[in-house]
Order: structure tokens, then C-alpha cells, then sequence
């Protein structure tokens, strides 16, 4: 006989559990404490099993039935309920803790190793910003292109275009990681090319032209301010190393005698360590330096405490001061360097590895920190030549002794 509301309601429970018998193996288990639980009893591979359906009332005569019925159709079909119900609990599971937010997580925990702490700082803010509200507590494997571009196009909405393909390249990485980890089978990124708005590229000022930079250089030559500043900006012009670089240079890593700047692997932008041979005319004016600031540990400390360095904002600020505002920047030194260089017929692998641009592959970075070493010094000293004959007014002429 078929159970009802009413004898469910009714039902008292006794000293020990007592079943209340529905049908199609259904019942309800009524506990000595009052508690009633939906149960049912089947048999699949020839063993006795029983599956939880519920408890009453949160689950009602109605509904317990309508799970009894989808598990008799999982046996109809030679499929175990109880065991699927582990299943889809565990895929549950493994869903919940492979979400984009937990992926993009163990991503940046593992790339920020190779990253900079303040590049890891901003890339952790901007997708916990940008990222992480919209698509964060989805399953990566189930997020599709249209879904990250609706994300990447409400980012571009708010004027952000930038950020926009910042975020889009960063969630490729994350993707690309979590197939790496076998937890994605797709990223959906490239899809999505030619969809966003194409950022406009700010370049560096920079005065390429030889006779404009050689007017740079004289001015330098001629700076009233601060002289730490004057010999920055000349540490820029003749070691062309990138401004983080000259600020956050350290005394421990000079080595005057052996006329060599070693540069650790936190301070470089790529996280590879760095040489940078050191001209007679560089070490000329690292010793006039030391005189000012060797007692302590930063070649160019600000003025206001000593265990900072200078400002960002410093070498701008002077170069705008000596009538140069929008024609240069800190990091223009490099662009002119490398374009004059090349230009001169220096060999573009030799120029690059001494700009410190980022190689692909570790174990080559790590060979590379040295590599050229004998041609980089020659064309450090021949470039440092070229600046000082610049400065005095002499005729552009092509580098001598450049490798070829």
C-alpha cells in the first residue's frame, strides 16, 4: 500500500528505527529521535544496496518519488545510481576547485617566480579588478568566447582599451595553464582576435637623430641641478640600461677595477640577471659619484632619505628642465642607442643582449647573461667614444671598429 502525507505526518517514532513501506522499493526510515529519511532499496551487480533519497519534509513524498523513478531508469540502463550520485558530487568538487579565480591563482603564484614583485602586484590587481568579479567563480573548462568577451568588451566600455587586451593576453596565460595542468582542453582567446578595439602605442620620445641627441648631451654636460641627477642621465646615455635600472643601482654591484656592473635578477624587468661592461668614461664619473653617495648602499639616493632611491620622475623632470619636454625620456636613451647602433652595423644579437631584452627560454637567458660579453665591451667603449666625440661637436661619423 502507497504511503500518504498523512500517515507520514502521523507517524511516530518508536524505541528502535521502524520503515514505512511505499512502493517500487521506496520507504521512509523513521528514527527513535523523530528524524525521517527517504530510502530505497536496490540490487545492481547481484549486491544488496540502499540509496538516500532525502528527509522529510525538505524533500517531499512527491519529489522522493521522482528521484526513486530517475534512479530505476539509471538501473534500466545498467547504470548504478549510487555510484553516479559519487560521481556527479565529485565532478561537483573538482569543478568548485578548478574555477577560473583558483586556476588564475596558481598561475600567478607559479609565473610570479619569473616576474618582478611590483609586475606581480599589478597583474594580481587587475584580473582581482577586471577579471575575477565576472568569470572568477566559473568553471575554466566550461568558460566559453563569447562569455570572455562580453567580460573584455565591458572593460573596453570604460574606456579602458588597454586593460581590456592586458586582461585578454592574461587570460590566455591562465588557460594555456590550465591545459598545461590537464584541468582545460581549449583556450578560447584566440578566437576572440580582431574583436576589441586596437590599443593606440605611446612610444617613447626619443631623439634618434645624432646631431639633435649630441644638443642633449651638451646640455647634460652643462646641468646646474642636482649632480646625481647630471650623472644619472649619463649613466643613461652611456650604459643605455633602463631607468628602474640606473635607480635601484646598489655599490655592492660595481665593480670599478674590473670595469663591470652586475645588475641582480630582481631588479631586471624579466627577472634575468644582468652584465653591463662599464666604459673609462662611465667609471670617470662613478667615481666622481662615490665621492657624494659610496657611504651608502644606493648609487642614487633621494635626497630626502637615503634608503630610497630617486624618483622616477627625476631624469624627466631634468630633461624637461633643459628645454627638452616631449623630445626625450629616461627610457629614450635605449631607443637611441639601439637605433643608432644598428644603424652603424653592430650585430643585432649583440645589441639586444646588451639592452637585456627578455630571451624565450630559461636555460638560454641563463647562458646569455655572459654571451657577446668580449664584443659587448668593445661596442660599450666604441659608443662611449661616439658620445664624448658628439659632445664636442665633431662631424657624425659612423662608429670605428663596430662588428660587423
Amino acid at each position: 500500500m502507497a504511503l500518504t502525507d498523512l500517515a507520514i505526518r502521523t507517524a511516530k517514532p518508536g524505541e528502535k528505527p521502524k520503515k514505512l513501506v511505499d512502493e517500487k522499493g521506496m520507504y521512509l526510515l523513521l528514527q527513535p529521535t523523530g528524524a525521517k529519511l527517504w530510502r530505497m532499496n536496490y540490487r545492481f551487480d547481484g549486491k544488496q544496496k540502499t540509496l538516500a533519497l532525502g528527509t522529510y519534509p525538505e524533500t517531499s513524498l512527491g519529489q522522493a518519488r521522482d528521484k526513486r523513478d530517475e534512479a530505476r531508469k539509471k538501473l534500466a540502463q545498467d547504470i548504478d545510481p549510487g555510484e553516479h550520485r559519487k560521481l556527479e558530487k565529485q565532478e561537483r568538487r573538482t569543478s568548485l576547485a578548478n574555477t577560473f579565480e583558483a586556476i588564475a591563482r596558481d598561475w600567478m603564484k607559479v609565473r610570479g617566480k619569473e616576474w618582478s614583485e611590483g609586475y606581480a602586484g599589478k597583474t594580481r590587481a587587475c584580473m582581482e579588478r577586471h577579471a575575477f568579479p565576472s568569470i572568477g567563480s566559473k568553471p575554466i573548462k566550461d568558460i566559453t568566447a563569447p562569455e570572455l568577451l562580453a567580460m573584455l568588451r565591458a572593460i573596453e566600455k570604460r574606456g579602458t582599451v588597454d586593460m581590456a587586451h592586458r586582461i585578454q593576453q592574461h587570460c590566455g596565460a591562465v588557460f594555456r595553464f590550465a591545459i598545461s595542468t590537464g584541468i582545460a582542453d581549449a583556450d578560447p582567446t584566440p578566437s576572440l582576435h580582431g574583436a576589441l578595439s586596437t590599443v593606440k602605442t605611446e612610444h617613447y620620445a626619443a631623439m634618434t637623430d645624432p646631431k639633435d641627441f649630441a644638443e642633449l648631451l651638451r646640455a647634460i654636460d652643462g646641468y646646474r641641478g642636482e649632480v646625481t641627477t647630471k650623472i644619472a642621465m649619463l649613466m643613461l646615455a652611456y650604459t643605455f640600461q633602463r631607468t628602474k635600472e640606473i635607480r635601484f643601482a646598489e655599490w655592492s654591484q660595481i665593480d670599478l677595477e674590473g670595469a663591470m656592473w652586475r645588475i641582480p635578477a630582481e631588479v631586471m624587468k624579466m627577472r634575468q640577471a644582468h652584465i653591463v661592461p662599464l666604459s673609462k668614461q662611465v667609471i670617470s664619473h662613478l667615481e666622481e659619484l662615490k665621492i657624494l653617495t659610496g657611504s651608502g648602499r644606493l648609487l642614487f639616493p633621494s635626497t630626502t632619505n637615503r634608503d630610497r632611491p630617486i624618483s622616477e620622475n627625476t631624469v624627466t623632470y631634468a630633461i624637461a628642465r633643459m628645454g627638452f619636454k616631449g623630445q626625450m625620456t629616461g627610457h629614450g636613451f635605449r631607443s637611441v642607442a639601439s637605433t643608432i647602433l644598428n644603424e652603424q652595423g653592430y650585430r643585432h644579437d649583440v645589441i639586444e643582449r646588451q639592452l637585456a631584452h627578455a630571451e624565450k627560454s630559461q636555460a638560454r637567458a641563463a647562458y646569455n647573461r655572459a654571451e657577446y660579453l668580449p664584443e659587448r665591451k668593445k661596442m660599450m667603449r666604441d659608443w662611449a667614444d661616439y658620445l664624448d666625440k658628439l659632445k664636442a661637436g665633431a662631424a657624425v661619423i659612423p662608429l670605428k671598429g663596430n662588428a660587423a
